[in-house]
């Protein structure tokens, strides 16, 4: 039913258990993180044969496979082979990252007269979640009817990693036949709560563990951008963009001044910034667009957030091992997360990023996909 309703086909058990040293079954709560719930592959193709494969823990998008200029197919996203990768030690490789995506800084913030204590688990701040973020969950997952889509969904219950109230959240990814990947999310809260969903998937257009993404030539739709301080937690200052090299209002290298000698580069080791989009209205508007100028692929990212965190995968060093046993090196991958600012709850002039009981938190991404 699962095929017939995707039209596509689902990875059959035993083809994921080939590759897996963990078996796709109920797993023990040793096993997967005190999870006891089986984890399921979905595959989604289109018509012009790009295929996309997301899994239910974490929701993670394991692969993206799409063509070249000449129609060579490669799969751009870094991840791992098997289950064992992702229940071990990594940066967040193409999960939805939650209940706060980014950082809190101090590991706290005030709401409604009351101060919560999250987890400090990126120095003495607070990071995509905490100890155990969505990331690390096993989702409930469905087909969507009538599209070549996947809805996964879970319940985060009042006081998971110190958050108030019980966060009810669905995100869907629906592959269209234009090359399109959108995903969008959906929330319920019955406390108020911050919330802020992201995906965290690291793209290198040239194939993963195909080298560096430096010469990678990205186009960020922003004037200004949030700087930060020596733990890259925003200041609250939104800076004009210009005569930086946060500039990427016109297309440049990734690497073209990734080693500037600033005081903000200095701090990320490279780019792990917001930009703050230059939006008019509300609905999608472009964030970015990435150009891979020997194989032609092309990724551009709309968004309906108010900003997008680029990252270079600084803190890769070759250490970790990903698909085909690839060392994934320093800046093997790039990662453009639609989100809303980092630190918004304690950044009152930031927008807000509180969801109250009775609204429902929406939120739409689209990757669209092509070569030139």
């Amino acid at each position: 039913s699962l095929t017939k309703q995707l039209g596509v086909p689902v990875l059959a058990s035993a083809e994921f258990n080939a590759a897996c040293t963990i078996p796709l079954k109920p797993l023990g709560k040793h096993v997967l993180r005190g999870v006891p719930e089986p984890v399921e592959v979905f595959t989604l193709t289109n018509a012009r044969g790009i295929e996309i494969r997301a899994m239910t823990y974490g929701a993670i998008i394991t692969s993206i496979k799409i063509p070249d200029r000449k129609g060579v197919m490669a799969d751009i996203a870094l991840g791992f082979d098997n289950l064992q990768g992702y229940l071990g030690e990594h940066p967040y490789f193409g999960a939805v990252v939650g209940r706060y995506g980014n950082r809190i800084g101090l590991a706290r913030f005030s709401l409604n007269g009351q101060t919560y204590q999250l987890a400090a688990n990126n120095g003495a701040n607070h990071l995509h979640g905490g100890v155990r973020g969505f990331d690390k969950y096993v989702w409930a997952a469905e087909p969507i009817a009538g599209v070549k889509g996947v809805a996964f969904t879970r319940v985060s219950p009042d006081g998971e990693e110190r958050y108030p109230g019980t966060l009810k959240v669905r995100v869907s990814y629906v592959l269209t036949d234009a090359n399109d990947l959108e995903i969008e999310y959906q929330a319920t809260t019955d406390k108020a709560t911050p919330v802020n969903l992201t995906q965290h998937t690291y793209f290198n257009l040239a194939g993963q563990g195909a080298g560096t993404i430096l010469d990678h030539e990205l186009t960020i739709n922003a004037d200004r951008f949030t700087p930060v301080g020596d733990s890259l937690i925003p200041t609250g200052v939104l800076a004009p963009v210009e005569g930086t090299p946060m500039d990427f209002r016109r297309p440049t290298k990734v690497g073209g001044r990734i080693d500037a000698g600033t005081e903000q580069i200095k701090f990320g080791r490279g780019y792990d910034h917001n930009w703050v989009l230059n939006r008019k209205g509300d609905g999608l508007q472009l964030a970015a667009r990435v150009v891979e100028p020997a194989s032609g692929r092309t990724l551009e990212v709309s968004t309906t957030e108010p900003g997008v965190q680029f990252y270079t995968g600084n803190f890769l060093d070759g250490t970790l091992k990903g698909k085909g046993g690839v060392g994934y090196q320093r800046r093997g991958g790039l990662c453009l997360e639609t989100q809303h600012f980092p630190d918004s709850p304690n950044q009152p002039a930031f927008p807000t990023t509180i969801l109250q009981p009775g609204s429902t938190y929406r939120s739409k991404t689209v990757w669209k996909f092509g070569v030139q």
